[in-house]
């Protein structure tokens, strides 16, 4: 009896030995998924956050536009920065050339099948001008009619009334993903496209910034913003040029290219892409282009990813081919472009409009954007841990979190977490990340991941 009072004795004690070890374990994984990519960080701002709270507008450029406001005493101002504001929204991209004359094409042959049908003796003469002035008709009454944007001095002041501020919040956005994964960068150089958020995040590094607008009032409109709205005062920005062209020099480069807002100005794939592989060419560590969070906006972002990456540009000066950088994580087709139904890769940014009649105390900024970096680049990762992007709000649930993210393997995921599964740091950063965040995918991730496509 004793002996074996003895040997359960001693079981209860292997057991709880083991317990004990399991617990050393799991206390061991923990700890080393947080020295492998938490960095010392709390789990509230773990590397992969990089939202942002709500931004505003530096005080003096917030000062200099509500005084270019004031005494430019534009009518219905606040009306008309508003239907700006949703023309650009709803805009959509020009027709192509080839795709309207196979339209035509298509049509054509469509009339002239219904017209052999009725067998009739008609004019063949007569019935080819009839079918060509149907054609010409339709075509007209269903092509989107899109049109170039020429901005004078007053509708220059409706546009900074309507989206200077969401254009600043989303290119900041946009910038800080740089900012967090490469902290070394400090660029002394700037080719700007469309804003000055830059200067907010390398003031102190930057010593030369050149804004290129084809437009001479926005020019002037920007030029004015920096000094204030006062013709001799000193620009608060130190050493700021402005031009109409890019720099004529294949040879000059730039640290830091930003062109926001400005494919979708263009007329066609084929301006696009000169101008992207332009931008590329003056462009020495990152190229950052951010376009409307729609599904054209996307769609251009998209074309320019696989200029960037695919075709081969005749000017080479730099051989250092191009990296994605952001957001997506991986260089493969996007995943969302995969379905019939597409719907557009973008991500929100609160900020505080400028004050005018019937604005909201904050707004919301959709938006998409890209970042090329120069191959030798792109900052540190964690080694052996891959980054997810969370393409949509979280959904924190109790003991798990759902994440729906784009993946390394370049495939849409919809991932449930929890501390068991995943590991308790990856549980507690999911709870404390949001859309457009990254998210560390461990190993195990994919056995509890259900894939998009096969929702």
């Amino acid at each position: 009896m004793a002996s074996r009072r003895y040997g359960a004795c001693v079981l209860y004690q292997r057991a709880a030995v083991l317990r004990m070890m399991c617990r050393g374990m799991s206390a061991a994984a923990d700890l080393q998924s947080q020295v492998d990519f938490l960095k010392g960080e709390p789990h509230r701002n773990h590397p992969g956050v990089t939202n942002l709270k709500t931004l505003r507008l530096p005080e003096e450029l917030q000062m200099a536009a509500r005084c270019i406001i004031q005494r430019a005493e534009v009518p219905r101002l606040a009306d008309r920065a508003h239907s700006l504001t949703n023309f650009l929204w709803s805009r959509k991209s020009p027709v192509e050339e080839s795709s309207l004359r196979k339209r035509a094409v298509k049509l054509e042959k469509e009339l002239w099948e219904k017209e052999m049908d009725k067998k009739a003796d008609i004019d063949e003469q007569l019935l080819e001008d009839r079918i060509r002035k149907k054609v010409f008709s339709v075509l007209k009454k269903t092509t989107y009619h899109w049109k170039t944007t020429k901005y004078d001095e007053e509708l220059g002041v409706v546009y900074m009334a309507s989206r200077l501020a969401g254009g600043y919040a989303a290119v900041k956005r946009a910038l800080n993903e740089i900012k967090k994964k490469d902290s070394s960068f400090a660029p002394q150089s700037l080719l700007d496209f469309g804003s000055g958020a830059s200067h907010s995040y390398w003031g102190d590094s930057l010593k030369e910034m050149v804004c290129v607008d084809s437009s001479g009032p926005m020019n002037v409109l920007a030029e004015r913003l920096l000094k204030g709205d006062e013709e001799r005062a000193e620009p608060h920005i130190k050493q700021v040029y402005f031009r109409q062209f890019l720099p004529v020099s294949p040879k000059v480069q730039f640290d830091l290219v930003v062109a926001a807002f400005t494919l979708s100005e263009l007329l066609n794939v084929k301006e696009r892409e000169d101008t992207v592989l332009t931008l590329w060419r003056k462009t020495s560590s990152y190229l950052v282009l951010v376009e409307n969070g729609t599904k054209e906006g996307h769609q251009m972002l998209m074309e320019a990813r696989d200029t960037l990456l695919k075709k081969q540009d005749k000017i080479v000066h730099d051989i250092r081919p191009a990296a994605v950088f952001a957001p997506c994580p991986h260089e493969r087709t996007c995943p969302k472009l995969a379905f019939a139904i597409t719907t557009p890769c973008n991500f929100n940014q609160m900020y505080q409009p400028l004050p005018l009649p019937g604005r909201n105390e904050r707004q919301t900024e959709k938006f998409s954007y890209l970042i090329l970096a120069r191959t030798e680049l792109g900052g540190t990762e964690s080694e052996g841990v891959d980054w997810g992007r969370l393409i949509s709000p979280v959904k924190c649930r109790t003991r798990h979190v759902h994440c729906k993210m784009c993946c390394p393997d370049g495939k849409l995921q919809h991932l449930v977490v929890t501390a068991r599964k995943q590991s308790r740091d990856v549980y507690r950063c999911a709870r404390s990340s949001d859309w457009g965040d990254r998210l560390p995918m461990l190993q195990g991730d994919d056995e509890d991941a259900e894939s998009d496509s096969e929702r």
